[in-house]
């Protein structure tokens, strides 16, 4: 029986997270609790839905999860852009 941990794309997600979070170590002090802690909530949703998903009956509920997941992955594709403009990275 295979399980969430299975999946390439949460795979995928996970290593994001992990560079993310290594990432934004560097970021100013002054944004722990601003862009810093915002890009790695939205970073941490994008594995965390698709496990859900996967965790829920039918089809539609786990495509929804990946819907929202997906959703999550604009966010923190928008916030590492703003962070690169502010030259955080």
């Amino acid at each position: 029986m295979s399980t969430f941990r299975d999946l390439k794309i949460w795979e995928k997600a996970m290593d994001i997270v992990t560079k993310v979070y290594r990432d934004t170590n560097d970021f100013p002090k002054e944004e722990i609790y601003g862009l810093t802690s915002q890009i790695r909530r939205a970073c941490v949703s994008i594995p965390s839905n698709i496990a859900e998903g996967y965790g829920r009956k039918g089809k539609k509920e786990y495509v929804r999860f990946l819907n929202i997941a997906m959703s999550s992955l604009f966010e923190v594709q928008t916030q590492l852009e703003i962070s690169k403009n502010l030259k955080y990275s």
